[in-house]
């Protein structure tokens, strides 16, 4: 892997803070995803959440790659 390729994965590799995670995606409401932190420990989501201090960042890329994981077994 060449540095390009590395910097280029680095950086979209996006987290975002909870309040401001509506203005990047509509679903879930921002209500939504409080109850998805509240519970990350059992519904599978905890490695999809970061946290600085008491703020709490949602990386992006593993978030919907947990979303694309559950929904396998779906329909």
């Amino acid at each position: 892997m060449t540095a390009t390729t590395q910097q280029q994965n680095q950086s979209s590799n996006r987290l975002i803070p909870v309040p401001e995670w509506n203005q990047h995606h509509s679903w879930p409401p921002q209500g939504g995803l409080r109850h998805l932190i509240f519970n990350e420990k059992t519904n599978g989501f905890a490695s999809a959440f970061k946290r600085v201090g008491r703020r709490v960042l949602v990386d992006e890329r593993e978030f919907f790659a947990i979303v694309d994981k559950q929904n396998q077994g779906g329909v």
